[in-house]
């Protein structure tokens, strides 16, 4: 038997890393980025958490990466809601959303 220097699990898991990575650069960037690239980035990152969704790992990716956790987030919300977000942050964001939309009903600012 040949020995193989990575499984596909582990493959899957790099490609996830290098995409969420660069994910983030995309999203921190100064300059403009193309939405088509941005989107084909997210598309793909997208393709790669759910094949990696099981690996062991994948955790401590999205620890590294904010918006590939964020994208993980909203692929798995129908099922989890906002499964990695602390509990106090998801209430408090729901919260000024609701008071936000209750606010816009009555036509006043969120200050006001």
């Amino acid at each position: 038997m040949n020995p193989t220097l990575s499984t596909p699990a582990s493959a899957d898991l790099t490609v996830v890393a290098l995409l969420a990575g660069l994910l983030g650069r995309l999203e921190s960037s100064t300059t403009a980025v193309s939405p088509t690239q941005y989107r084909e980035v997210v598309s793909r990152l997208s393709n790669a958490l759910i094949e990696a969704d099981a690996h062991p790992q994948l955790r401590a990716v999205l620890d590294a990466h904010p918006a590939a956790a964020e994208l993980y987030e909203n692929l798995h919300y129908d099922q989890a809601g906002l499964c990695r977000s602390p509990l106090d942050a998801a209430l408090s964001a729901e919260m000024r959303a609701v008071k936000a939309i209750e606010n816009a009903r009555r036509g006043t600012h969120a200050g006001g």
